[in-house]
């Protein structure tokens, strides 16, 4: 028979910033357990009472204090190489069906010993390329014919290599996203990879960036 304690505990672990302000002691339990109480109710299709909400919630503190934060921590804390490229410009473009052959046409003329930056990432509706200025002209000349919805100059760039199972650690890029939220950093774009995450930034936030992720692990 399916529990209160287990339902609550299955509702905490798909929702990490719930599950990190629980295990820090820093939210309402009295208030959250109220509102949690109807998915609880309609889980178990009976009415269930506030306090046995709350008492689920207390036993459930210590218990993600030690076996999230153990595990989150141990993957940031492998992290690896940072990276930064600076002098990076943003282009997004509608999508259409000639858009591609610019891409092609451009990454034609890039020598193969240059070491540009160039990431193209396709939407539903519209294209995103984060580029090396150096290639401006290139994208400039090539894309011409596109419609482009939005352009900016004077970016850089801070890349992670990220552990290997960061995938399977909820909440891992939950804590990456929010040290640089409170720390007031304004995101231009995000690229990730399986195996690397890279945020792209003004030229002023780049030293703060830096320090952040630097020191996320820690």
């Amino acid at each position: 028979m399916v529990s209160v304690s287990h339902v609550v505990e299955g509702i905490i672990k798909r929702r990490p910033y719930l599950s990190e302000s629980l295990a820090a002691g820093i939210i309402n339990v009295s208030s959250l357990a109220r509102q949690l109480q109807p998915e609880v109710e309609k889980a178990l299709q009976r009415e269930v009472n506030t306090g046995a909400i709350v008492m689920a919630l207390n036993r459930l503190a210590p218990y993600l204090q030690v076996r999230d934060q153990v595990q989150l921590n141990k993957l940031l804390s492998n992290m690896g190489d940072i990276i930064l490229r600076s002098n990076l410009c943003d282009y997004t473009f509608k999508n259409s069906s000639t858009l591609l052959d610019c891409h092609i046409e451009v990454l034609k003329h890039l020598s193969k010993g240059d070491e540009v930056f160039y990431t193209m990432v396709q939407g539903v509706f519209e294209t995103n390329l984060v580029i090396s200025d150096v290639v401006s002209d290139l994208v400039n000349e090539f894309f011409r014919e596109e419609t482009c919805l939005f352009e900016q100059q004077g970016l850089s760039s801070v890349t992670l290599k990220l552990p290997k199972g960061n995938s399977m650690q909820a909440g891992f890029y939950y804590t990456i996203m929010k040290a640089l939220s409170w720390e007031g950093i304004n995101l231009t774009e995000v690229i990730s990879s399986t195996n690397e995450f890279t945020v792209v930034v003004d030229n002023s936030l780049i030293d703060r960036t830096f320090v952040v992720l630097k020191n996320i692990g820690k």
